[in-house]
């Protein structure tokens, strides 16, 4: 009996997949174990194995179309078998409501199908279409940055076509076919959909039209030459125009019908077509001259008094301007994920000060012999990793019916750039020295910065710390990178007087806030994790240990 295969679930946040390579075409015989098909998940492409035995007599999708999970996708049975029957199985057809409705629907066939547009077999067409890759875990669309390529290019299969600005970065979209570039989607600055079509690379003089008919998009149509040849036919017939003083002035309908929207007196106009016809350049182009003062009459005028000068006080008139820009893939994907988070999230706040005093010391003879410069922020990272062991519920996430307490450190840290914020991840931080810490954050920050940060290098983070000290901050709150359960707001280290051992001195203190997800951590917990840090920054040598 024939067995429907459908789409599977392969990751917890799976809703559909795209079919990228079948390996069996029908007819083929299959074995349990084989892989039948490629497919493109929210986070990976992953090969699909057959769990039957038999030959594959249906396909129901297409390489490069989306279907939900669970649609059905291919059917496998014995050779020969009639699979009709399982396909209406999966999705059974409406029923005629009366006989007489049956008859007329039977009697429309026919007509039907003569009119029918008769179907082309996509795969016979020597082009391939290019889709919106997801190129990142969280990418709903990308923004085409700069086309690499026009339409007619020839095209190699390791050429970048274009530069695509997704919500964490600017990457490049490779195309991995030759040919001639047939058609550009999205023009630079547009967005296009995940999986949607971005180009089409192809045999040069390909009719392309049923492969954008496939995904509902109209086939280019050359309208720029429609509107030039409206635009000439307008500046081509004239019309002679009567002014006030009875002369005659030729004029296009086209630039006569701008001149009176402008107020253009056409008399005042010199026109630079054949016989002084004045056409729409020339409306364009003008520039009406200054109102000559009428001249005051000369008359002797008797002196007048002198009077004092009043006193002259400067006025100031501005003027009113401002610039837009379109938001872009980072900031839209800050602006939705920040506000998922603080307004799910029931945020909670916890200040505590810091001595920095022995840490100063700390930093000053380590950096005398590490082999690289150790920062506040490398010793505040290496401080929360050790607490984090001690406190897992600081380290852990909120998913709805349950909660995921991390064993594993990894501790995300927020790097401002110009567009917006990127999170690169610190993994295994407790497990790193302060030298090897303080490598990855600057590479990171580096990467970060160019725009060079992949995926992976953002994704995992269990905990974040976000350091706004080196711009001389003394106190500040931050919103929880989801799925995090805190984040960790750290301030400028600031000279204060501080009272130690019954006396008034100079000391550094440096105050840090930590918001908390109050689902999962309580007020209690949230200060002994600050306690734990406080200890570890003001005794730095047990980080050493």
């Amino acid at each position: 009996m024939a067995e429907v295969i459908k789409m599977p679930k392969m990751s917890d946040t799976m809703t559909e997949g795209v079919l990228a390579k079948w390996h069996k075409k029908v007819g083929d015989k299959v074995k349990s174990g084989d892989v039948l098909a490629e497919i493109e998940t929210d986070k990976a492409t992953m090969d699909f194995e057959s769990y039957q035995d038999g030959t594959l007599l249906y396909i129901g999708v297409e390489e490069g179309k989306a279907v939900p999970v669970d649609a059905l996708i291919a059917v496998i049975g014995k050779e020969g078998e009639d699979y009709k029957s399982a396909l209406a199985g999966d999705a059974p057809a409406e029923k005629p409501a009366k006989g007489k409705a049956a008859k007329v629907t039977e009697d429309k066939k026919p007509q039907e199908a003569v009119a029918a547009k008769p179907k082309v077999d996509k795969g016979s067409i020597p082009a391939v279409v290019i889709r919106m890759p997801a190129l990142s875990d969280t990418m709903t669309e990308g923004v085409i940055n700069k086309w690499n390529f026009k339409v007619g290019d020839t095209i190699k299969s390791d050429d970048s076509l274009a530069d695509v600005e997704t919500d964490k970065a600017t990457m490049e979209v490779v195309g991995y076919e030759a040919g001639t570039l047939l058609y550009i989607g999205p023009k630079e600055g547009e967005a296009a959909k995940v999986n949607g079509i971005i180009a089409i690379i192809g045999k040069a003089g390909t009719d392309i039209t049923p492969l954008l008919e496939e995904d509902g998009v109209a086939a280019p149509v050359a309208t720029t030459e429609v509107a030039e040849e409206e635009s000439t036919a307008e500046e081509t017939e004239s019309e002679v125009t009567i002014a006030d003083d009875g002369s005659r002035i030729k004029v296009s309908p086209l630039a006569r019908k701008i001149a009176k929207e402008k107020g253009i007196n056409l008399k005042d106009v010199k026109g630079s077509a054949e016989g002084g016809r004045i056409v729409k350049k020339d409306i364009e182009a003008f520039v009406p001259a200054a109102a000559k003062a009428p001249s005051a009459p000369v008359e002797a005028a008797a002196p007048a008094p002198a009077a004092k000068a009043a006193p002259v006080i400067a006025t100031y008139s501005g003027e009113e301007k401002f610039t837009e820009k379109p938001v872009s893939q980072m900031r839209k994907a800050i602006s939705r994920r920040l506000s998922e988070s603080l307004f799910t999230a029931p945020h909670f706040y916890v200040t505590m000060s810091i001595d920095m005093d022995e840490s100063i010391k700390a930093r000053t003879r380590i950096n005398e012999v590490a082999p690289v410069k150790i920062s506040f922020n490398d010793f505040v990272l290496k401080a929360c990793a050790v607490a984090l062991k001690q406190h897992p519920a600081i380290n852990s996430s909120f998913l709805g019916d349950k909660i995921r307490f991390n064993e594993h450190v990894h501790i995300g840290v927020a790097v401002a750039v110009d567009e917006g914020l990127l999170v690169p991840v610190i993994k295994f931080a407790d497990g790193k020295s302060l030298s090897r810490i303080s490598v990855e954050v600057k590479d990171f920050a580096q990467k970060a910065k160019g725009k060079k940060l992949q995926p992976p290098e953002m994704e995992g983070s269990t905990f974040t710390i976000s350091n706004l000290g080196m711009f001389g901050v003394d106190e500040f709150t931050a919103i929880i990178n989801t799925p995090n359960a805190c984040i960790l707001a750290v301030s400028g280290i600031q000279q204060v007087p501080v009272v130690k051992n019954g006396a008034v001195v100079p000391g550094n203190v440096m105050k840090v806030t930590l918001s908390c997800d109050h689902r999962v951590v309580d007020g209690a917990t949230g200060a002994a994790f600050l306690q734990t840090l406080k200890s570890l920054l003001e005794e730095p040598v047990r980080l050493l240990i």
